[in-house]
This record gives C-alpha cells, structure tokens and sequence, in this order.
C-alpha cells in the first residue's frame, strides 16, 4: 500500500493508460535513496494487469559489465528476436551471446529494443521496469534511451527510477518524487511499528522518507544525518547482529551482479559457507534466494552498499576470489573482473585474462565495458610498454563508445617521454577527435595533424585517414589550414592499391579549387583528378570501408557544385547505411542527400530527410551534424517564410558550435531578403561572404542573394554594391569551374541585377536560356521574379506577366508562400490577375508523414518502413492513418495517386 503519492499514482495512470490507447510513453522517477521510487514502480506492475511486465535493475558492481541490463530486461523475451529484421536480429544477437560475430553499429541495438518491444505489444500492452538507472551499464542505458525517444503508437509504456543525482536522459519526462507529508509519513509509521514509543523522534529523523521510517525504529542511527546515512548505519547495526558465516554469505550476494544462485552456491562452497549459514539473514528478511526466477533481491538496494562499504578488505578480496572461480570460462568478463578485483599487486596473468575479456567485449559491441577492462588491466600490468598498450586499447575503446572525454583524459594521462611514436600518434588522435567533437577545430586540427606526422612514413595509410579527419576538422577553421591539410594529405605516399588512394585525389580536386593550390603544387602541372563517380568506383574496387570511406568525399563534391553526383551517390549510401545498419552515418549521409535535393529545387524530400537525420543525430550524441542540421533546416524555413521557426533552428545551430553558423547565417539573410527587409538580408550576407569560411558551400551559394539586396539598397546606400566586387568574382570563378548550367545562370542574373538598363535585358535571357539547359525550380523562379519585376519597372507590363506568373506557379508549388505574394504582388501592379494555387495534395503532411506515405505509395509494407526509418510498425501505420484524410484518400491503393506530388 502506498501512502501520500496521489500526484505520483496520477501520473502513473497517465502514463499507462496512453500506452493501453496506443501513445507510447516514458516517464523517469527522481528521488532521494529510500524515498519510494521502487515502491512506484511496484504499484505500477500491479496496476498493469493483464500487461506483458519486463523488470530489471541496475546493480552497482555490474556497471562495468555491458548490456547486463538489457540481459535481464529482455530475458523473458528473447523468444520473438527471431522476427526482427535481419541486421537488428544480429545486432541483438550477438551483443546477448547468442551469437557470434561483430555487432556493427552499437545503436542498432536500441533500435533492436524499440522494434521487439512493438512486436511484443501486437500480442498485449508491454511495461518496461528499469530501477536504479544509476548503475545501469552505459549500453543498455543508451539502448532503452534511444528505444524510449523513438516510440510512437505503440502500446509501450517504460518507467524509470534514479537518485537524486543520477542520469538525465534527454528528451523524456521525468517525475520528482519527494518525502511525504507530515499526515502520510505518521500514518506509515503507525502501520510499521504500531508500538513505537517515541514516534515523533522517528518521524522528525526519517524526514518524510519512506524506507527510514519503516527501518529506523528496528534500528535506530544517531541524529544529525540525512535520511540516507541514517539507514546506512541501521542496516549496518542490522548486520553487525548476524553470525559472521551469515554476513559472510550477504557479502558474496552483495559483489555478485548476476544474482543467480548457482554461482552464489558454489562461491559459498569455495569458502566453505553452507546455504544453513544463511538462514538468519533469510529470517530478517535481508536476503531472499528464488529459485523459480533464479535471482538473489535485497530487501533495498542501499543494503547492498551498505554490506559493500562495512566489510573489511580481506574479507572482499576472498569474495572476489570465491566468485571468480564460481564464474569459471563460461562468464570470461566476470570472472576476470572478479580477479582483477581480488589482485592485491600488479598481477601479469591477471591482467591479459582482463584484456582478453575486454576484447571478447568489445567485439559484442560493449565499448564502455571494454574500456574500464582495458584500463583496469594496464593498471595490473608489469611491464611499462605492455600497461601503455593496454591504455591505447581503453582509449580507442572509449572512443568507439562515444566516451571523448574519457578518451582524452586516457589519453593525456599516457602521454609522456616513453611514448614510441605509434602509441603517440593513438593518443593524439583521441585528443584530436576529443576537441573535434567540442567544437574545438583549431586545436583538433593541429593534434591530428600532428599525429599523422608522427607515422607518415612507417604508416601512410593509417595516417592519411588521420589526415582526412584534419581536413574535415579544418574545414571549419580557414582556407589556409584546409589548403596545408590537403598539401600533406596529397603528399603521402600511399601504396598503389590502398582504397584512399582515389578518393583522396577526389578531395584534392574538389576542395582545392576552392580554397586555393594545396601547398607546394603548380595548377599547371596538375593531373587529371577524378570525379565522384570515378574515384567511387576505384575505391570500391580496391575494398574501401562503405560507407565510412565514401562520406567526406560524397560531401565535399557540393563545393564544387557537383550537386547531381552528390544526389546520386548519397541516395546509396543512404540505402547501402539502412541495409547494413551503419546507423551512425545516416546524419551525415541524410544530410549530404537534403543539400542535393534542395539545390536540386525539391525542398519536399529535403525537409524529410533533414528531419530524420536531426532525430538521429539527437539519438546518437552527434552536436556537430545537429549544429549543421538545425541550420539546414533554418534555410527551409526561410524559403518557406516561416520566421519563428528559422530563427528557432538558426539559434539552436549556433548554440551547437560553429559547424551549423554558415547555414543559419544564409537563412537568416534569405529570411530578411524575403520579407522585404534588404538592409537586415544585407548585413547577414556580407558577414557571411567576407568571412573567414567564405569557401563553405553556404557561403558561395549565398552570394546571389547578396547581389541582390546589396542592389535593392543602392539608392540608400551605394557603398553596397561597390563592396560586392570580392564575392562577385569569386563566385564568377567558382561557376565557371563548376562547369554547370545552373551556375551560369546564377552569374547572369548576378550582372542583370548589376547592369545598366540597356544591358540588364540580355543578362536576364542569358540566365533563363541557362536555366532552361539545367532546370532547378527554385533559382529558376527567382531570376523569372526579379525579371518580372524588371520589366514592370521598365512600364512592360505586358511582358512582366508571364514571369511573374510562372514564379507565382513555382514559388506556390515548392511552398513558398512569401515568395509566391510577392510575385503575385507585382502581378497586380501589372493590372494581371495572379494564377491560383495548385490544389496541393499534400498540403499539412508533417515530414515524416511525407516520408511514410512515399514508401507506403511505393508499396512497402508497415514492417518494411518501419525497418528503413528505424520506427516501429504501428507508428507507420498511425502516421498513414492521419495522412490519408489530409490527401483525401481512402486506403493504401490509392497512395501512387499522389506520389507524383510528393515528388
């Protein structure tokens, strides 16, 4: 019976019964040690009859072992892993030891978690349990985090428990749960010790916490602590009354994460304990043994700390021993943790058992586990260079964890006089990539260009992949550190047949031009470089990493302007990602896809795509492609003319580091530009033009709109036009190297805006004739606009109206609304009637709804889009289901209807 928590059980009814309608849900208890969450979470279980229950909890000790959680949690569950789509099956799978083989992308496990926990509520409604999220290991935290941020429709509800000052995981709600009041607590008190004498000294020293008023009077602790030592020091009293076997055996229970009693039992037979040396603590209600669920429970976590912190040093380290040689050879990371813990000195044989297990880790996918092993066994090592290896080894695992600060201050704590340059190198990259991912790009640059010097000459390939990771760090400096970078990187010599080879000439060739000759190279005596699709298909012949290799090369071809590769390209690795569950690519790939198709004039597709790869980039820890995303996603907006939402997007772009600002910055000048605001579009732009990454494909793209409110302020302010020459000429050389159409027309319509009357008319059918070549909707509409308004001015009314009108059509189309009334606006200062808006199909569909019904209309099952969008297949169809009154359909076969306007 729970006692005062009426605002705690309401929202535990919330949350339940939107998961019994279909609107999964989560919810995080927060509380002091002792204060009830475990007591809300039974209520909970109890409320859900009927419901499919998964519980576990979070132990300690066991936070070093990787996906113990997820282990216990999905135990009763494992039977339906065999219906998951392939790559999370494996994923699952082999991160359990159920099978064998490399786990790939550690995140395709929570997206393993997110589709079981769907399949398992088609049968019934599904409550997730998770107490004591504090010592929950990392991986299974990330994996029900990740699983909790994507449910949608399901018939999911997930609860979790932490202290006070445990874990916040981003995006779910969380419920205070604080001490009950004075009527509660006295009335909890009576209920648990009915002949207390002295009540009110109880009541006034348990301070409204629960667990202190049911324990304190069997065991009362001295005033002047919290709640929480008070208890501690009354289980210890508790235990200090027991027989030393009987205390014996709690600490074995306590250091023996699994809880199973079959190790516990021959761990007490290793000290020559008997399961009758027990039965006190049973009596007290310390320790209950089930057999039936195979696990050991305290009667409160906070009593297996306390048995933890009393016990003397001998007695822990015979434990660890006893429950090592429990474990044996099938446990291998528990029994060497157990050595490890029971090693009293540097202890060699212990260490590589530690290092062994740690790899066996880490090849399941546990990269956080395997570090604190691998650090652990460097610290047992006897020999220096052996401990500095097994160091590298916990820093590159921490890394694959996601863990940058952790690797970093692994790595600056091994970094010394002794270090031979490959270790150096190993413990520069992690720094580098440590202050990469903070934003740092300066520093990161110069750590990891120091770190490919280092091994250059023994090492050309592993150092020319640590160059390209400099270059893209540089790439958010200046030109000059982009131009060194590539120098260095081109200058390597790399066997003839290593992948890097041709997509390292691609790098060259794309960025080069762009940020000047790579140091030390005559541009007249440059070889041919090859394109995208050329240096695509070398490097896939030669066996590159796909799609790891082929991203920075895919992305750098939009500096160039060779958007038509990049859409092509992107458009399969994205798939090629989805296929093989390279989860932690999509944001940059999906990302790398959205740019194509924007400038491809399909804002449509684009917006979809940014949307999923800012979720994902949220889900997977990756600031750098939110940063870039948001901003991205600001420049839609201002197309749009939505100005609450771009300046949102642009604020969180820069909020995230210097990686998004270029975007944010042209969508904020596109913005102004749009609602008439020149002067404000103005400043924006040149800020962004004149700056010191004027070579980002934001930047160039920008200047048009430079020219064109630089030109809309000349009569206020000359000086405008007179500052364009700079940006002007750049851009002029940068479309001629292009080579494209598009860009051909976008330098005519730069000099028609800049021209006298007399030679504005040639410039603009010059740039209309060019977009006509290479057709891009939204460039084109906006030269056909700025023509029309042209000709109106110059009294041709009649001429003005067929541009004006086919902008309208087009502006309205790509959902312009901003820019289609101000065509139309200049329509009717023609005396023309402006052209009706389309009848748009697919007006009021969110992104994702966008994006479901376009599979859907190609004709993907639910299971098979849910597999691509790493969804569930009940939120597709609960996506589909208000899709269709929004289209105006009835049913799926109705869909390839509107596909056309979707495209």
């Amino acid at each position: 019976m729970l006692y005062g928590r009426g605002t705690e059980r309401a929202a535990l009814d919330r949350l339940l019964a939107g998961a019994a309608d279909g609107r999964a849900g989560a919810l995080v208890l927060r509380g002091e040690p002792g204060i009830g969450k475990t007591a809300l979470l039974a209520a909970a279980a109890e409320a859900a009859r009927g419901w499919q229950v998964l519980r576990a909890a979070g132990v300690e000790s066991e936070a070093r072992l990787p996906y113990a959680v997820l282990s216990q949690l999905l135990g009763p569950a494992l039977d339906r892993a065999a219906g998951l789509p392939g790559p999370q099956r494996a994923a699952l799978q082999r991160t359990l030891g159920l099978a064998d083989g490399p786990v790939g992308d550690r995140l395709l496990v929570g997206l393993a978690v997110l589709t079981l926990l769907g399949d398992l509520a088609e049968d019934a409604p599904v409550l997730v349990l998770l107490d004591d999220l504090q010592w929950a290991d990392q991986e299974s935290a990330e994996a029900l985090h990740l699983a909790a941020r994507r449910l949608g429709a399901e018939r999911v509800a997930l609860l979790l428990a932490t202290r006070a000052d445990g874990p916040e995981p981003a995006g779910l709600p969380e419920l205070r749960v604080g001490p009950l009041d004075e009527a509660a607590a006295a009335e909890l008190l009576r209920r648990a010790a009915p002949r207390l004498a002295d009540p009110a000294g109880v009541l006034a020293a348990a301070r409204g916490n629960p667990l202190a008023l049911v324990e304190l009077p069997d065991g009362g602790a001295p005033g002047g602590l919290p709640p929480a030592g008070r208890l501690r020091l009354a289980y210890h009293g508790q235990v200090s009354r027991l027989p030393r076997a009987a205390q014996r055996w709690l600490l074995l229970a306590a250091l023996e994460e699994t809880g199973a009693p079959e190790v516990l039992l021959r761990a007490a037979a290793e000290c020559g304990l008997t399961t009758e040396d027990l039965r006190p603590a049973e009596e007290q209600g310390l320790l209950r043994i089930d057999l039936t669920a195979g696990r050991a429970a305290f009667r409160h976590p906070l009593l297996r700390s306390a048995l933890v912190d009393r016990a003397p040093l001998a007695d822990r380290l015979a434990a660890h021993a006893a429950l090592a040689r429990a474990h044996g050879p099938g446990e291998p990371l528990r029994r060497a943790w157990h050595l490890a813990l029971a090693a009293t000195g540097r202890d060699d044989a212990v260490a590589e058992e530690l290092a062994a297990a740690a790899a066996g880790a880490a090849l399941r996918g546990g990269h956080t586990g395997a570090s604190a092993a691998y650090e652990r066994a460097a610290r047992l090592s006897q020999d220096p260079s052996r401990a500095r290896e097994l160091t590298v080894q916990a820093v590159e695992a921490a890394l694959e964890a996601g863990e940058t600060d952790r690797a970093e201050r692994l790595a600056l704590a091994a970094d010394g006089p002794g270090a031979d340059p490959v270790t150096r190198a190993h413990l520069l990259h992690a720094r580098g990539v440590a202050e990469f991912w903070r934003g740092e790009h300066r520093t990161a640059h110069r750590r990891l260009r120091e770190a490919a010097a280092l091994v250059a000459a023994t090492a050309p390939g592993p150092a020319a992949r640590v160059l390209v990771q400099a270059v893209h760090a540089a790439w958010y400096d200046d030109a000059a550190a982009v131009r060194d970078t590539l120098g260095a990187l081109t200058a390597l010599e790399l066997p003839a047949d290593d992948p890097l080879v041709p997509l390292v000439a691609q790098l060259a060739a794309a960025l080069g031009e762009h940020t000047g000759e790579p140091a030390g190279r005559n541009p007249a005596a440059r070889p041919a470089e090859p394109g995208l699709p050329e240096a695509e298909r070398a490097a896939r012949a030669a066996g590159a990493a796909v799609p790891v290799d082929l991203v920075l090369p895919c992305g750098a071809a939009l500096v160039p302007g060779h958007d038509e590769e990049v859409l092509d390209l992107s458009r399969r690795l994205v798939r090629e990602a989805r296929a093989t569950g390279a989860f932690g690519t999509l944001p940059t790939l999906l990302f790398f896809l959205a740019e194509a198709e924007l400038f491809d004039g399909r804002p449509g597709p684009a917006a979809e795509h940014a949307a999923e790869a800012l979720a994902l980039a949220e889900d997977s820890g990756q600031p750098l492609w939110a940063g870039q995303l948001h901003g991205f996603l600001a420049h839609l907006a201002a197309l749009r003319g939505a100005e609450d939402a771009c300046r949102a997007h642009a604020a969180e772009a820069r909020a995230r580091g210097g990686a998004g600002t270029p975007w944010a910055q042209w969508a904020l000048g596109l913005l102004e530009l749009g609602a008439g605001r020149a002067e404000d579009g103005y400043a924006r732009l040149a800020a962004l033009s004149g700056g010191a990454q004027h070579f980002q494909v934001a930047a160039i793209r920008s200047v048009p709109d430079l020219v064109e409110a630089a030109v809309r302020l000349r009569a206020v302010d000359p000086s405008a036009v007179e500052a364009l020459a700079g940006p002007v000429a750049r851009f002029e050389r940068w479309a001629a190297h292009s080579g494209r159409p598009w860009a051909r027309a976008l330098v005519h319509r730069c000099r028609a805006l800049l021209a006298p009357d007399e030679l504005a008319e040639r410039c603009y059918r010059d740039a209309l004739a060019a977009h006509a070549e290479q057709p891009r909707p939204w460039e084109q509409a906006r030269t056909e606009l700025l023509h029309g308004e042209w000709l109106r001015r110059a009294r041709r009314k009649t001429e003005a109206r067929a541009p004006l009108r086919s902008a309208e059509r087009t502006f309205r189309r790509l959902g312009a609304p901003s820019w289609a009334e101000r065509a139309r606006l200049e329509l009717d200062a023609t005396g023309a009637s402006p052209a009706g808006a389309p009848a748009g199909a697919v007006a009021g569909l969110t992104p994702q709804e966008s994006q479901i019904v376009r599979l859907a209309a190609q004709g993907l099952s639910n299971r098979d889009i849910a597999a691509q969008l790493f969804l569930s297949a009940r939120t597709v169809g609960h996506h589909l289901y208000k899709a269709y009154p929004k289209l105006g359909v009835a049913s799926r076969a109705e869909l390839p209807g509107v596909l056309p306007a979707l495209s």
